[in-house]
């Protein structure tokens, strides 16, 4: 079988999967995140951290929980990893520096899992399973409670009652979370992930010598990586590490579990709306784009001409043999459409153009489909902004899902796209202007430009990943990329909590005949190419000094 046919046979194995997973998944999560019954764990874990789940809340409200709750859980992290070497279980590792543990505090609870260590070579089992693996569900479980809150703010009128925040955190880890990654973890130790608490061992290498290696708890960690977009890796080669990825079928089944929140949650969206419809057309905006960007990959990685890569049946370099071009392509542009960040290949060494995608599809904001949570309030902010454009084009007020979008919310929506890109670019220049980071550069030129704009943009972004060729454990990086990881997360919430807010606070507006109809094509033809254009217009300039001009020269 050619590696292209392979490529499309595994893509399209994907979508099937993904078909059949979105009504079932999609509307359980609805059921969730709707029902007035608490299950017994549940009521026992609110009365262990004194919240009312029945108590209403107001956006503000809504906010400062989770505010509250997530410099809770990094002050936690931060200190597990400065206490490491009085730890039982630590394997014989130090304490984290301080600047490091910062850094990686502030990635794992933005939901970002940026890695600026080997985890093999720095982490023990206790920060490895009671600090990294509890963050890997809590903060998605995060991300998809701000998420509902937004729906619930089209969904309501005349109300600012969004919810309970410390119901919503709950019942996104006990009722969804958790029993998907027990499946999940089932799934990957049957695929040959190991799931162990050895202590380090030597391992004989076929030309002689001895190399030490750990086991560890990866199944189970593993699983809520890839099913929460969280992306931080077990061992520093991530998921191209046969003991997190060892074949083919594993590597497909991960990109799987990357994708089926992110896309089920448009299913959720349109059931608690009250119009499934709604969903269909954020769910074909997100495919749409999916399925560009992987098409665009493949190609670029495949064709790309010269002898040493017809021989290698494409762009060969960095790519682990046992998932081809296809398997990495289908990988990259999933975990860089999603806020996930897991990498089975090095995208430093993708093509010029092949890097740029990676790097564009974390600029569109990470939202087809985006991360759990994350991607669907990041898509629905850009539809209120298509819809204000259409608004404009008619000399109409815009309305989306029955609610006005007026000076308030286009202003809050405004705020929120302008956020992440004022960190990357931001921090990129300064990291450019100053002599001490690029001293961190592997490389030089464009593809030099590139390795800084990459960790920039996948930190705000709350990516993870990382181009490979930037020695990032520095005091600059570490604590730069902390607080575009931080601001980048947190920011935008504030902005997505006041607009539900707002939108709660309406009497819906009733349909009329100059009413946009939103889950039509035409919307969603309109909705991709407002997404093409506000990324364009940003990052171009940027892009073209990078990715661009090294593929161009290629």
């Amino acid at each position: 079988m050619s590696p292209v046919l392979a490529g499309v046979l595994q893509l399209l194995a994907l979508v099937v999967a993904l078909g059949l997973a979105h009504r079932p998944l999609g509307d359980y999560m609805a059921g969730v995140y709707s029902s007035d019954k608490h299950l017994r764990v549940e009521k026992w874990i609110y009365k262990g951290i004194g919240a009312d789940p029945g108590a209403a809340m107001r956006w503000p409200a809504y906010l400062r929980g989770v505010l509250a709750f997530s410099a809770a859980s990094m002050l936690f992290l931060y200190l597990l990893q400065r206490l490491q070497g009085s730890l039982p279980g630590s394997l014989g590792f130090r304490s984290i520096d301080p600047d490091q543990a910062f850094n990686t505090a502030a990635s794992f609870v933005a939901n970002t899992n940026w890695q600026s260590y080997s985890g093999e070579q720095a982490m023990g089992h206790v920060v490895q399973t009671a600090g990294l693996a509890v963050q890997n569900f809590v903060s998605a479980a995060v991300g998809i409670a701000v998420a509902v809150a937004l729906v619930r703010g089209f969904a309501r009128s005349r109300t600012g009652d969004l919810g309970n925040f410390w119901a919503d955190l709950v019942r996104g880890v006990v009722r969804i979370l958790l029993p998907l990654s027990v499946v999940g973890a089932l799934v990957l130790v049957a695929c040959g992930v190991i799931q162990n608490f050895s202590g380090i061992h030597g391992v004989g290498q076929f030309l002689g010598g001895e190399q030490q290696w750990n086991g560890g708890a990866v199944a189970s960690q593993e699983v809520i990586k890839e099913l929460g977009t969280n992306g931080g890796g077990y061992f520093n080669a991530n998921s191209a590490h046969p003991f997190e990825n060892p074949n083919p079928l594993s590597n497909l089944f991960e990109i799987f579990l990357i994708l089926v929140i992110p896309f089920a949650l448009t299913r959720t969206f349109g059931t608690m709306v009250g119009s499934v419809r709604q969903g269909y057309a954020i769910l074909a905006t997100m495919g749409a784009i999916w399925l560009g960007f992987t098409a665009l990959m493949m190609w670029t990685e495949f064709h790309h001409g010269g002898p040493a890569f017809d021989l290698a049946g494409g762009a060969m370099e960095g790519k682990e043999t046992r998932f081809g071009i296809g398997g990495s392509s289908l990988f990259a542009t999933s975990t860089t459409l999603t806020s996930t960040g897991a990498v089975n290949s090095f995208h430093s060494s993708y093509t010029g153009f092949g890097g740029g995608i990676t790097m564009l599809g974390m600029q569109l904001g990470e939202i087809a489909p985006g991360g759990v949570g994350s991607g669907l309030y990041g898509m629905l902010i850009m539809a209120i902004i298509a819809v204000f454009i259409a608004g404009l084009m008619v000399g109409r007020t815009p309305e989306y899902l029955g609610k006005k979008i007026g000076t308030r919310e286009i202003k809050l929506a405004a705020c929120y796209i302008l956020v992440t890109p004022a960190l990357v670019l931001g921090f990129t220049g300064a990291s450019m202007a100053l002599d001490t980071p690029k001293d961190s550069l592997l490389n030089g030129g464009a593809h030099g430009f590139s390795e800084i704009l990459y960790a920039f943009t996948s930190g705000a972004n709350n990516n993870g990943s990382a181009f490979a060729g930037l020695a990032a454990d520095t005091q600059w990086f570490n604590t730069t990329i902390g607080l575009a990881m931080l601001l980048g997360r947190f920011l935008p919430m504030v902005f997505v909590l006041a607009l539900a807010g707002s939108l709660a606070g309406q009497q819906p507006v009733p349909k009329t005949a100059g009413t946009l109809r939103t889950e039509k094509p035409l919307f969603t033809g309109l909705l991709v190419g407002t997404i093409t254009i506000i990324t364009g217009l940003t990052y171009f300039p940027a892009l073209a000094l990078g990715p661009l001009a090294e593929g161009l020269a290629s």
